[in-house]
């Protein structure tokens, strides 16, 4: 065995305090992300946990308020779902004009298989109020905010059909192994075909409200703002968009005359995937890319297709998924000033040589 087969590919820094830090994605092989390249995302330094923090309280506004050991989720019936988690801020590196925040490139986006017990069953034993309008699901990861001299714990609602929905899971488990410490232990929230703001890490409380939840991470951040300048038509960040990304060839790659294989993944939040095109003359003719698993509504689908380039010289390649509900990956993205739900058109340029 030579060396280089020994060589593993790393997770890429964007920040070490608190620690961002982005997928390989070019050089991701399986369609189930281990631990070790998952993408870490975080506001806050990681939290202290304790004894306590293997305790569940859920209560608010419903008729038996309870506190739940991990004993007590674990006699629930589990569930386990693959699902894509994708940061609101993948790519936001590509918009123009540039936005502030951490400048993700394309591997801001991981997926597995997770375990737990659906949100739906803790909420139902507790029995929920007749008026009950959102779930604040709570971390016990906090800190200071830029705009703020305030402590604030990171902290998220769902409106009370998003917390039903049989899906959306209370995790303790990652790909069969108990979730990993710096992706929620012991528990985290798995909310499918949303961006990954809302399967919040690190549950330390779930509360029941009868209003509307305004708190920084829900009325600040992870809103879109069309406007540079005003708050004018913003709306928030919810549901997946469209997207695909190429993984290889990589950019600005130097290649042979001769066979080559495109390949990459396509995802949405809505539906499931249903074609994939792939340009290689920057974007004047289209060609369905092959796609290599049944989609399903939760995680990627892998698509590839052989390109025959026989004359040198430089190509523009492109792709652009659509879905079973009408939408496809626009030419420009939705600029936004905070730089959320970047998916226009992947793009990549090769020389042929």
């Amino acid at each position: 065995m030579s060396n280089y087969s020994l060589v593993k590919p790393y997770l890429i820094t964007r920040s070490v305090s608190p620690e961002n830090q982005e997928t390989p994605i070019s050089f991701v092989e399986a369609d189930r992300i281990e631990n070790r390249l998952f993408y870490r995302r975080n506001h806050f330094s990681y939290p202290n946990l304790s004894y306590t923090s293997s305790w569940l309280p859920v209560n608010g506004a419903m008729q038996r308020p309870t506190l739940f050991s991990m004993e007590d989720l674990f006699r629930f019936p589990s569930k386990t779902i693959k699902v894509l988690l994708e940061c609101a801020g993948n790519k936001r590196s590509l918009f123009e004009p540039k936005v502030f925040g951490e400048q993700w490139e394309k591997g801001a986006v991981s997926q597995g298989y997770w375990t737990g017990v659906p949100l739906k069953s803790l909420l139902e034993y507790c029995g929920l109020s007749a008026q009950a309008k959102e779930v604040v699901i709570e971390g016990y990861d906090q800190g200071k905010r830029p705009d703020t001299d305030k402590v604030h714990p990171f902290k998220r609602s769902l409106p009370i059909d998003k917390a039903l929905h049989p899906d959306t899971l209370v995790a303790y488990q990652y790909n069969g192994q108990p979730l990993p410490y710096k992706h929620g232990c012991p528990l985290r929230l798995i909310v499918p075909q949303w961006y990954a703001m809302a399967s919040v890490k690190w549950i330390k409380q779930i509360r029941v409200i009868e209003s509307e939840f305004e708190g920084p991470f829900q009325s600040i951040d992870y809103i879109y703002y069309p406007n540079k300048d005003d708050n004018e038509g913003a709306f928030p960040v919810t549901t997946l968009n469209v997207n695909s990304t190429i993984q290889k060839p990589v950019d600005h790659d130097k290649l042979d005359t001769g066979q080559h294989t495109i390949k990459g993944i396509a995802y949405t939040g809505e539906g499931k995937i249903t074609q994939v095109e792939i340009s290689t003359d920057g974007g004047k003719s289209w060609t369905n890319a092959s796609l290599e698993n049944e989609p399903s509504e939760y995680e990627w689908v892998s698509w590839s297709h052989q390109w025959p380039a026989l004359e040198k010289g430089e190509y523009t390649i492109m792709t652009r998924a659509a879905d079973s509900t009408g939408r496809i990956q626009p030419m420009k993205p939705f600029w936004n000033r905070k730089g959320y739900g970047y998916n226009a058109v992947d793009q990549i340029k090769v020389k042929i040589e």
